[in-house]
């Protein structure tokens, strides 16, 4: 009995000194589960990052392929956010995992270089004192070998401030007349916010969609409460102060030599109910066959959809306009119109819809993959997006020349391919029933041959009305956020505000920044030459204004 009580101490030693040893190993085993699962996180988002810049290239070189292609780049998008932000999470789990053993080698993540910060930002230098005393022996006797710089970017958040402006009234001694300097301009009557602040409240609106309601919680949380009907009587005053330039803006776009034309629906809150409004775009931009004037973008607002409205918009023009078949254009392209008749060019990007619809090949590809029902493809379908989309390839490659060069270009190479195309369209259009869908897109397309193969005879004309199509983008996006407009003056409104920041987004200049200094400006500005404070030439007024400061 004695021998069995010694010999249990020693047990329980070995039993505790296993156990030990098991969860040792188990969390070696947790270790190296976290960092195979961060390795694996890591290839996952490296795939992902990786098809996500092959879809830009393919974007970037050949165009938009199809009407989902810039749809499937975002969602590719999200899915390397999703991934990245994935895999960061396994890597610091790993590291903690790592962190608790000692035979598990840790992980970390391959990242590419860290990208140069911007030179002109400003920078804060932060110096940590250094040691007085060496800590191996204690001797103050330091001597500098050098420094370590760590960069870090960081953000100062929205900063608030009143400015308190004063004007100094002197009376004369000798009649008495009080003296005193003019009042401060603001665009607003009875002025309250500044020009930063009116810029960022309307570029918030209509650059960002986030309505009134929603920024003026915001600007609760940071302790500036500002009225809805404050804000919306700013909205008002801007767009009053705007209107000469947006005159400027319209005349300089109605003198183009080609626009390109199209329209989307707007919800308008109506009595009861919500009506269906619509917003006009007819965007300038000669870039694509060399031309030097600045592009530019003007919006028209209409309760419906009536051809009066593109008539009136368009009523003192009279050169080539791309657009799609829409009736209401019809007037515009008569020969005894006035001033002149106005050329129609086709879009072969909405002539060639309802075919790549029936040889998408791809769509087939994911819908088996995901047990869904495939879309029947039609062999013809596919060969006349084959031939479609070879005139785009001949048109990559003159994008930016003159249209001289282009025309030849397209004599050479674009026009027997053209006429080979019609050719075969009313070859298989003979042996298809009268409402057949193939039938129908061949109609489309032969019905307005002459306008289709306008490019085909002036360099200026592009294949396709993409330009006017990204001009409305934005609309598009905002719908799910402002929901409706809220009235015909405030669809008007936001036509002459999405006018202003499309055409400063494309001229490549900062919405905001360029509201908030012209804002500043525009009252003391001399009339003759407003012209200077479009986007085109704000730059350069800027400068020269600095200068003369």
């Amino acid at each position: 009995m004695d021998a069995d009580r010694d010999a249990a101490p020693d047990e329980l030693a070995a039993l505790k000194k296993a156990l030990a040893v098991e969860r040792a190993k188990g969390v070696e085993i947790a270790a190296e589960l976290a960092v195979a699962r961060a390795k694996a996180s890591e290839d996952e988002a490296l795939i992902a990052q990786q098809k996500l810049q092959i879809a830009k290239l393919r974007h970037q070189i050949y165009g938009q392929r199809s009407e989902r292609s810039s749809r499937l780049i975002e969602q590719l998008a999200l899915t390397f956010e999703e991934l990245e932000t994935d895999a960061t999470e396994d890597e610091l789990a790993a590291e903690r995992a790592v962190a608790r053993t000692t035979t598990v080698r840790g992980f970390t993540r391959k990242r590419a270089e860290r990208q140069t910060f911007p030179e002109h930002l400003p920078r804060e230098r932060v110096v940590i004192d250094g040691p007085t005393a060496c800590e191996c022996c204690g001797s103050s006797r330091l001597r500098k070998l050098g420094e370590d710089v760590t960069l870090t970017l960081e953000v100062v958040p929205r900063q608030w401030k009143v400015i308190e402006t004063v004007r100094e009234k002197f009376s004369c001694r000798d009649c008495e007349k009080i003296s005193q300097a003019p009042a401060p301009f603001h665009a607003v009557p009875r002025g309250w916010a500044g020009p930063s602040l009116l810029a960022m409240i309307m570029f918030e609106k209509f650059g960002q969609h986030q309505p009134l309601n929603r920024q003026a919680e915001r600007y609760v949380l940071e302790g500036v409460p500002i009225a809805l009907s404050t804000m919306a009587d700013a909205v008002g005053a801007v767009c009053a102060s705007l209107d000469p330039l947006l005159r400027l803006l319209e005349a300089h776009v109605m003198r183009a030599e080609r626009l390109h034309a199209d329209d989307t629906t707007v919800p308008v809150l109506a009595k009861g109910k919500t009506d269906t409004g619509r917003c006009w775009i007819y965007v300038r931009d000669d870039r694509p066959f060399g031309g030097t004037d600045p592009p530019a973008a003007m919006f028209y607002y209409s309760r419906d959809r009536k051809g009066e409205h593109p008539q009136g918009h368009l009523a003192g023009y009279a050169a080539i306009l791309q657009a799609d078949a829409y009736d209401g254009y019809n007037q515009l392209y008569l020969a005894g119109r006035q001033p002149g008749p106005i050329r129609e060019a086709a879009c072969w990007s909405h002539g060639r819809r309802p075919f790549f619809a029936m040889a998408d090949i791809e769509e087939n590809a994911r819908r088996k993959a995901t047990g869904k029902k495939e879309i029947p493809l039609s062999p013809i379908a596919i060969e006349v997006v084959r031939r479609i989309d070879a005139l785009f390839e001949i048109e990559r490659s003159i994008n930016g020349k003159s249209a001289e060069e282009r025309l030849q270009v397209r004599q050479t190479l674009s026009r027997p391919l053209v006429e080979d195309l019609q050719v075969y369209m009313r070859e298989q259009l003979a042996k298809l029933s009268r409402g057949h869908d193939l039938a129908k897109a061949f109609n489309y397309i032969l019905k307005r041959w002459t306008s289709f193969t306008l490019f085909l005879e002036d360099g200026r004309v592009c294949l396709s009305n993409n330009a006017a199509e990204r001009g409305l983008r934005g609309i598009a996006l905002g719908r799910k956020s402002w929901l409706f407009c809220g009235s015909d003056r405030g669809g008007r409104r936001a036509a002459t505000m999405y006018s202003l920041i499309v055409t400063a987004k494309m001229n490549g200049i900062d919405p905001q920044v360029w509201l908030a200094d012209v804002l500043a400006r525009i009252a003391t500005h001399p009339a003759h030459r407003l012209d200077e404070l479009l986007p085109w030439n704000w730059t350069l007024a800027s400068t020269l204004s600095a200068q003369a400061a």
